[in-house]
């Protein structure tokens, strides 16, 4: 019976669980079986001893009057089953025989001490990473499941889902790679560890390695945004006005951000300067586009819009809007980007809708129209002097109130109104007539100024223009009555 207990502590070695767990699986194993096998619902307990092995016995109380047969017997009950000296108040312990368990009873233990073990081995796991999510860890790739890959964190194994790998990567059984954890999950289909190569924090914890001023908290990294495989946008700030936030993580030459880049297999990086001021944050998010003006328009529900050249819109927004979605991530604010020509389109539809869209019908008025008229009209729908002097007479016939000797006086006021602007018209195209300067007054009143350069290389030129001219007739003059 030795080996028992030697298999039993081997396997709580093994598995990094403690012995006495697995004890209790085999003794509540070996209980569910006996019912199994006996088909009994009575009181039952088990022992693992060295020598004797496993042991199961059936629990009964001596009383005096029997009211739970299963588990209660009488001092007569208790002689017949030669109990010696049975005494009210005992508890009888009824040994069954291990004999007769059958090959079920057994596979229903090994499958209740195979569950126990397992909780116990999610139980440890949970215990002991359940405060490192977030960390960085080195695995090694075990074993491909579909898509998901299984690696191996050393004192268990992890998984690595589809939608936790990046794009650009691809891995073969052996590979080592460097992973966060992402989460622990104690129950469920997918109880255990869970890593990312996906995750922002990944390339947060890859620059605290490679950039010393941020391990030593000179430089911190404020929010990181990350769409895997293509690009990551990451904010920095430093707490000593002599160090250089961004230039720290980029490194000499590049080396430090390169080293990232390299273990990202290529992925693209934007390190942007943080600044409390939520606009200038945003100007430096929005890199490499250049912003023209940025307005807050709800700070409570965090919510900006950001006017960029036409030029730069497309630039701005990024591929598949990949640009303005990490920089909202980036912010945690809603970004809106307009180009200007979009912006202006925008307000000039805000002013129109502002603007009065008609003449108020009650200006004909001053033009000799009825009052009751004017009632009528607005009573009719008919508001301004532009939809009346849109309807036909048989339309302005139909209106309640408005019969056809009103006809006229409606026509006349019409005509009253429209003709201040005709008059209004005639008068400022006479003042512009009378303003006209002659062409001849304006050609010598206004000389052209020339370069002392250009009238020196042009004199000859013009010399030689007026000996031609002077050999040449006098054009004739015609002149009109009417000028």
């Amino acid at each position: 019976m030795a080996t028992i207990y030697q298999s039993i502590e081997m396997l709580a070695k093994e598995k990094g669980i403690d012995a006495q767990i697995i004890f209790d699986a085999v003794k509540d194993a070996v209980i569910l079986a006996a019912r199994k096998q006996f088909k009994s619902t009575g009181e039952m307990a088990a022992e693992v001893d060295p020598k004797l092995g496993i042991q199961v016995f059936a629990l009964k109380k001596i009383v005096e009057t029997v009211e739970d047969p299963i588990n209660e017997w009488t001092i007569d009950e208790a002689k017949k089953n030669k109990i010696p000296a049975p005494q009210i108040g005992d508890e009888i312990r009824q040994q069954l025989s291990m004999d007769a368990l059958g090959r079920i009873s057994a596979q229903i233990a090994k499958q209740v001490i195979l569950q126990k073990v397992r909780e116990a081995e999610r139980e440890n796991v949970y215990g002991e990473f359940a405060g490192r999510v977030g960390e960085l860890a080195n695995c090694v790739i075990k074993r491909i499941e579909t898509r998901d890959l299984v690696v191996d964190l050393g004192k268990t194994e992890a998984r690595l889902p589809a939608k936790e790998q990046s794009k650009l990567e691809s891995y073969s059984i052996g590979d080592r790679v460097r992973v966060v954890i992402k989460a622990v999950e104690k129950t469920g289909k997918n109880a255990g560890v869970i890593v990312s190569r996906a995750a922002a924090e990944l390339v947060m914890r890859l620059f605290e390695q490679e950039v010393p001023e941020i391990y030593d908290n000179t430089v911190v990294i404020k929010s990181c945004a990350r769409e895997a495989g293509e690009r990551t946008k990451i904010a920095v700030s430093s707490r000593d006005r002599d160090v250089d936030s961004v230039g720290a993580c980029v490194g000499m030459k590049g080396m430090r951000v390169q080293s990232i880049i390299r273990e990202l297999r290529g992925e693209k990086i934007d390190i942007i300067q943080y600044s409390e001021n939520a606009v200038e944050f945003a100007t430096h998010a929005l890199s490499p586009a250049k912003i023209s003006r940025v307005s807050i328009i709800d700070p409570e529900e965090k919510h900006m819009e950001v006017i960029v050249d036409d030029t730069q819109l497309s630039l701005a927004i990024g591929k598949r809007g990949q640009n303005v979605r990490l920089a909202a991530k980036l912010l945690g604010w809603k970004i809106d980007i307009k180009s200007e020509e979009e912006k202006r389109q925008e307000v000039e539809s805000q002013m129109a809708e502002l603007l009065p869209t008609g003449t108020p019908i009650s200006v004909l008025a001053e033009y000799g129209l009825a009052e009751n008229l004017i009632e009528a009209l607005l009573g009719a729908d008919v508001g301004t002097v532009e939809k009346l002097g849109s309807l036909t007479p048989e339309q302005l016939e139909q209106l309640p109130g408005v019969g056809e000797e009103s006809i006229q006086s409606l026509y006349t006021a019409i005509n009253g109104f429209y003709a201040q602007f005709e008059t209004q018209t005639e008068e400022t195209t006479e003042n512009e007539v009378e303003a006209e300067t002659p062409i001849e007054e304006a050609a010598s009143s206004e000389e052209p100024v020339i370069s002392a350069e250009i009238q020196e290389v042009s004199a000859p030129a013009e010399a030689n223009a007026e000996a031609q001219t002077e050999a040449l007739p006098a054009p004739e003059t015609a002149h009109s009555d009417k000028a």
